[in-house]
């Protein structure tokens, strides 16, 4: 019997290992703008915020969902930029898993649609951050 506990206890200790040592699996949406926002600029945000605050507010509170918004004129925000070779307005929705990044330039969704089809875009944004949370 004791032998079985010890055996159970060290199977339980390196379980525990083992997922402390796992990297975080969680959805980074990206939103990059310059000190100067146009009016769909602005939407394109706007309408980011909404959809993360609202429909993935648990995840969001667990860590699973994160928004970053990056202003690239300030000198963090362009070394961020630059990492995505990115020189203007953008929305990216990116997937984290084992450590690994899966990169989702979703820009010219959310420009051509926040403003006029904001349902659309909405609906596009969720979807893809489902489809990376799974």
């Amino acid at each position: 019997m004791k032998r079985f506990l010890a055996m159970s206890y060290a199977c339980l200790f390196v379980v525990l290992a083992i997922a402390q040592t796992q990297p975080n699996t969680y959805v980074e949406i990206l939103c990059f703008h310059g000190k100067q926002r146009c009016i769909t600029c602005k939407a394109v945000e706007k309408y980011t915020k909404e959809v993360v605050s609202k429909d993935f507010a648990e995840l969001v509170k667990k860590g699973k969902v994160r928004l970053r918004e990056v202003d690239i004129s300030t000198e963090e925000g362009e070394k961020i930029a630059d990492k995505y070779r990115v020189s203007w307005s953008s929305l990216y929705v990116n997937g984290w898993k084992n450590g690994k990044e899966t990169r989702n330039d979703m820009t010219q969704v959310g420009f051509q649609n926040a403003r006029n089809n904001t349902t659309y875009f909405k609906n596009e944004l969720k979807k893809k951050i489902n489809q990376l949370l799974k």
